[in-house]
């Protein structure tokens, strides 16, 4: 067909400028449709997950204990368990999953899904000691974890042999001042709560003593303080109560602000002259961190119903353990963030490594 004239197109020339435009409105379309599919999905998504939530829990929950049976965590786990899974109405198992010091269940638990169906209960040493002690450690407790609240304190026990000299911790500090290098300690492991509270109390008293580590727990190191092969060392009061109570062990002070109940005659080592020497060993269910704020909210409220109760906290005092609650999740975080801030402090000074 002939070119018009004056520089106009021919119907040739104007065909491929109609196909372009045809292109264009047909790519609008096509983004306009996938836009229109990802707002569906992502509504579609959001409905499911707000479903979900409002659900939660409708399956049972599992809570990672990152220690063996019959120790102190599972202890606790086991005696809120029954009250917990009321509450929630749903099944709570315990799944004990020990190993390197409680970074074996530590691990699993971070990279749980985040939906509210695997809790972890942590404890000092895994969320505010190990993370400085063990330079392989792939889990960040505060940024891996979402603190729910604290569950149980157990504060710390200077105990000794009955032959060991002094009687309180005056007397103690004289003794070991006249002997410096002389008098040792035990502990249940390099990086314990137990062998960082006496590092923390001799370096506030200016003490020189030896530190004798033992493995397999408490239980090894307070046998050897009871046979007179070690002088002295920090115990939980659950650990030490009964063989202080049974004349086996005698107690020079307790690590908390106040005196406690079960042994009203041991002073604070506050009241003894050293405020720096308040610790305790504590435990507390954390959840993976991307989970969501209302199901966190749910846990929060029947935890803190769960150790209200009186047979749980009867239970708890029995064996030298304080049954507690945090007021929010912020407020569980707050504390482990001190918290971890003075153990660090304290494994940074004395250079302490993982055995």
């Amino acid at each position: 067909m002939p070119t018009q004239k004056n520089g106009a197109s021919t119907k040739n020339e104007a065909a491929p400028a109609s196909w372009e435009g045809t292109m264009i409105a047909t790519r609008l379309a096509a983004r306009r449709f996938a836009g229109a599919v990802a707002l569906l999905a992502a509504g579609i998504l959001a409905a499911s997950s707000a479903r979900a939530q409002s659900d939660y829990p409708n399956q049972p929950i599992t809570i990672i204990v990152p220690f063996a049976p019959g120790g102190a965590s599972d202890f606790a786990a086991r005696l809120l368990q029954p009250r917990l899974s009321e509450l929630l109405g749903q099944q709570i198992v315990i799944e004990n999953r020990d190993g390197a010091a409680g970074n074996v269940g530590m691990d699993l638990a971070a990279r749980a899904k985040p939906d509210g169906y695997t809790l972890f209960l942590g404890n000092v040493g895994t969320v505010s000691i190990n993370p400085y002690i063990f330079a392989s450690l792939r889990v960040k407790p505060l940024q891996d974890f979402v603190p729910v609240s604290i569950v149980a304190d157990t504060p710390g026990l200077l105990i000794a042999n009955p032959a060991f000299p002094p009687n309180n911790v005056k007397e103690l500090v004289e003794y070991v001042k006249a002997r410096p290098g002389e008098v040792n300690f035990a502990s249940p492991g390099t990086g314990s709560v137990n062998r960082l509270e006496m590092e923390s109390f001799r370096r506030e008293a200016g003490l020189d003593m030896v530190h004798v580590p033992y493995k397999g727990g408490a239980g090894p190191a307070t046998a050897d303080v009871m046979g007179g092969h070690v002088s002295l060392m920090f115990v939980t009061i659950s650990s030490g109560i009964n063989h202080v109570k049974g004349g086996r062990l005698k107690a020079l002070g307790v690590s908390t602000k106040e005196r406690v109940a079960q042994l009203p005659d041991v002073p604070t080592m506050t009241e003894q002259g050293y405020p720096k020497s308040v610790s305790s060993s504590w435990q507390g269910i954390l959840v993976p961190a991307g989970t969501p704020q209302p199901i966190i909210d749910k846990l929060h409220k029947a935890i803190v119903e769960t150790m209200k109760d009186e047979k749980i906290r009867a239970r708890m005092a029995e064996s030298g353990v304080i049954a507690v609650s945090s007021a929010s999740p912020a407020e569980f975080k707050a504390y482990i963030e001190a918290d971890a801030a003075k153990w660090s402090g304290v494994i940074t000074e004395i250079g302490v490594k993982a055995d």
